[in-house]
């Protein structure tokens, strides 16, 4: 069985106004204090509106939600007593116009010197999917043959549409905003793991990132663990989606891996056309067409899917998470994506049903 681990960033939301709370510091110390959460589950972000978790190395997806769910409530709880509101949502829907307060991080003041008008505006929180390789040779070679499908799963993601109090037309304004880091999108091809990492180096010396952290590919391979990191995902509503969306990664990354080994020909799309392929799933979700890169043509999102489900069906189906997959995808039928949702509360009720939707849905168990 191939391991999956997976990160979620949150935002603190002042419960009435909506805007984010600078008070992480205080809800670690609430987390810290807790039993039921281990320090090494509790992680800050660059804002001090924000707090991150990671699940250990899981083999079973239900060991990865039962992690989620459990920092998720021990979250909330921490949030509320600190008189705030955890939200997992990818963009925080309001701003001040002040600049933000930042985390008492030495790289982080680095961050905020080299680009301060992005860090300024970094009130995003993403889903990142760790899926185990077995070394970076086959992790280069996986990752040059997911490329194809990632502007799917950022479409299935999408979460983050509002953005300084009105609807940004995008499913994932997210996704948009780390275009403007100066290495973003999809990677490029690599010839091997030698390639990949002269490139990255030559990268690290140009002066124009401060360090490999600032690589803001949508996938990349992990510096700090063996693993392939999928960082093209809006963080989820609810975390039944993030472990959905992991064991979809981890599938097509199986996949990958096979289709490396018995050296089948790979689909490698033009770069601009793969660029584009991102930007529409970002801003269109799941609600009307995407690119099949196969043939350059743009596809109904659901026969796209129904594409995909095809492509990963074996992986699926030898991880034993077929079940699972079938389930979430027909809850997210149902109920559509964050960015659906979170339209529809906007639209029912303002920011109030909103903010409603992000207490609800940030410890729901199904």
């Amino acid at each position: 069985m191939t391991t999956l681990g997976l990160e979620e960033e949150y935002l603190l939301l002042e419960p009435v106004s909506g805007l984010p709370s600078h008070r992480a510091a205080e809800v670690q110390e609430l987390l810290e204090s807790a039993p039921e959460v281990g320090a090494d589950e509790i992680q800050r972000e660059l804002l001090s509106c924000q707090i991150e978790t990671a699940t250990p190395v899981c083999d079973t997806l239900t060991q990865a939600e039962e992690s989620l769910l459990n920092f998720r409530r021990m979250f909330e709880d921490a949030a509320r007593r600190a008189g705030t509101l955890g939200a997992a949502t990818g963009t925080a829907p309001l701003i001040r116009q002040a600049y933000p307060e930042l985390t008492d991080k030495q790289r982080y003041e680095d961050l905020r010197a080299s680009a301060p008008g992005i860090v300024g505006d970094q009130f995003v929180n993403g889903l990142h999917v760790h899926v185990g390789v077995p070394d970076q040779e086959r992790g280069v070679q996986a990752l040059n043959r997911i490329r194809p499908w990632i502007p799917l799963l950022t479409a299935l993601s999408v979460n983050s549409p509002y953005w300084l109090g009105r609807d940004s037309g995008f499913g994932s304004w997210r996704v948009v905003h780390y275009r403007r880091w100066a290495v973003q999108g999809i990677a490029p091809w690599f010839a091997d793991a030698a390639d990949y990492e002269r490139r990255i180096t030559r990268l690290g010396a140009s002066g124009a990132i401060l360090d490999r952290g600032v690589l803001t590919w949508v996938a990349r391979l992990s510096d700090h663990y063996p693993t392939l990191e999928l960082r093209a995902c809006d963080v989820q509503l609810e975390a039944q989606d993030s472990v959905l969306l992991g064991a979809l990664t981890r599938a097509l990354v199986v996949t990958a891996l096979q289709e490396a080994d018995a050296d089948t020909v790979p689909l490698v799309p033009d770069p601009e056309l793969l660029d584009a392929a991102l930007w529409q799933g970002a801003r269109d979700g799941m609600e009307h067409h995407l690119v099949d890169l196969a043939t350059a043509e743009p596809v109904p999102a659901r026969q796209h899917l129904a594409s995909f489900l095809e492509h990963i069906g074996p992986a699926l189906e030898a991880e034993g998470d077929t079940g699972w997959v079938r389930a979430g995808l027909g809850t997210m039928e149902e109920r559509g994506t964050g960015a659906e949702r979170q339209r529809r509360a906007m639209h029912d009720g303002g920011v109030e049903a909103l903010l409603a939707l992000y207490g609800r849905t940030l410890t729901f168990e199904p």
